[in-house]
């Protein structure tokens, strides 16, 4: 007898483009905290001339939230990294009741699929790290789109975390916009361009 799972399931509904309206079966469980639909309206407001045709990659998918939003808006391929066995099954459920082929579901840790993959892989449009807080992630997370030259100079990268990260985290990026609302903080990030610092 397959043994069942306790994890509880709750609901995801996508506000925009060709899935408006969808709901989608999520985990809720802990650690598991998606993105309100208020900041993924003030997010992708940020990326409303960015995300048709983007390549974009979900680096701590959980419910998948911001990955589904963007292929809903028109990204051309999303590919959603995950560690959470549960939940990576849950995304690959999801994408079938989408029946969404550009939407590719990785069951990795996220700093492991960063450092694994060659420099030959395909430049990134748009990337998302929502991760767990309070785990130190967003700093290695963000060294090792550097170090394995995953970004272009007009790559965006949205980090949403705790507050109180130091601001030498972004030393390597360009703050395109920030919000903070209670103890979290949303970033859209671009890659420094040193040229024009030493004008």
């Amino acid at each position: 007898m397959k043994k069942q799972s306790n994890k509880k399931t709750g609901e995801l509904r996508l506000i925009a483009g060709q899935w408006r309206g969808r709901k989608l079966p999520i985990l809720t469980s802990e650690g598991l905290r998606p993105t309100t639909d208020r900041v993924r309206e003030t997010l992708f407001n940020w990326l409303q001339f960015d995300i048709q045709g983007a390549q974009v990659v979900d680096l701590f998918a959980g419910s998948g939230s911001l990955g589904f939003e963007a292929a809903s808006r028109g990204a051309q391929q999303v590919t959603l990294i995950e560690m959470d066995k549960a939940a990576a099954r849950q995304l690959n459920q999801n994408v079938s009741r989408l029946s969404a082929p550009q939407i590719n579901v990785i069951q990795q840790s996220a700093l492991d699929w960063l450092n694994a993959e060659s420099t030959q892989h395909t430049k990134l449009d748009i990337v998302f790290i929502d991760p767990p807080f309070n785990k130190s992630l967003v700093s290695p997370t963000l060294a090792a789109l550097k170090r394995g030259e995953w970004l272009h100079s007009d790559s965006l990268v949205y980090v949403e975390s705790e507050r109180n990260l130091p601001p030498e985290i972004f030393n390597d990026f360009d703050i395109l916009r920030e919000k903070h609302h209670g103890q979290v903080s949303f970033r859209l990030l671009t890659p420094s361009t040193e040229e024009t610092t030493h004008v």
